[in-house]
């Protein structure tokens, strides 16, 4: 197996069922990764160690999701030069506005790349993540743009399922 270049935290294992949604962009993509949970609360050492050795270990990308405080994605952007992809989950009554507050707010110096809350960000950080790779990698370029000409098909076809819609319809 490959080595992976993107890694992808979750703050817990209830985080899965949406940041599994990017795993299959990544997958889809032929991206390598490597999944792990950790909290930037209940296991700080344990980020920490795994963002400052990330870099040696091959990996190119790291990408956390986590909701409620959010602070993984800042953790490990503290503590590694590779860029960090944050997506703020829903794990509270608040929505996942605190997630994205805590997540897109960080000091000048510690960059986080925030995307969306929820699935639709974990999609996005999987993309973003591969476009990065992308920049230096002809086989992630040559998926990439297979993605984008696929999506271009499907609003083609939903144009023309709309027609027949409307049709039907006799609108």
């Amino acid at each position: 197996m490959s080595t992976p270049e993107i890694g992808v935290l979750m703050g817990s294992i209830s985080d899965y069922d949406v940041m599994s949604a990017g795993l299959r962009v990544l997958r889809d993509l032929d991206v390598n990764y490597e999944v792990s949970v950790m909290s930037a609360h209940r296991s700080p050492a344990a980020v920490a160690a795994y963002a400052s050795e990330a870099h040696e270990r091959g990996l190119r990308i790291l990408i956390a999701g986590a909701g409620g405080a959010a602070h993984l994605a800042g953790t490990l952007a503290a503590h590694t030069r590779l860029p960090v992809i944050g997506v703020p989950l829903v794990a509270s009554s608040l929505a996942g506005l605190d997630a994205l507050l805590a997540t897109v707010q960080m000091p000048g110096g510690v960059p986080v790349a925030t995307v969306g809350v929820g699935k639709s960000g974990a999609v996005n950080a999987a993309h973003l993540a591969a476009r990065i790779l992308a920049l230096a990698d002809e086989n992630v370029a040559g998926n990439v743009d297979a993605n984008r000409a696929g999506q271009t098909v499907k609003v083609g076809n939903m144009q023309t399922e709309l027609e027949e819609k409307l049709a039907a319809d006799g609108l």
